[in-house]
């Protein structure tokens, strides 16, 4: 369920503002909604794991704080993101 090192590393090239860049909301917000996409299909398949289903809805109030700060403080930038995430 969780991200290996190849696949966070695609993403973080990916939405990485510049070289060596981890850190930021773009960067975590696209790891996170990874992390959300893979953790849904587990749900699919185990419906009572209710452990994974409450670190799926902490994952998403995360993602959720992040995605309202990138919106307050650049908005350019969130709605750049959204389109690229298709959120």
């Amino acid at each position: 369920m969780a991200l290996n090192t190849e696949e966070k590393a695609q993403v973080v090239k990916e939405f990485a503002l510049h070289e060596g860049d981890t850190g930021s909301p773009e960067v975590q917000i696209a790891l996170l909604t990874k992390q959300i996409d893979e953790l849904s299909e587990h749900l699919k398949i185990h419906k009572k794991d209710n452990h994974s289903r409450r670190g799926l809805l902490q994952i998403v109030g995360k993602r959720r704080r992040l995605l309202q700060y990138l919106k307050d403080s650049e908005e350019e930038r969130y709605n750049a993101l959204a389109k690229k995430l298709k959120i």
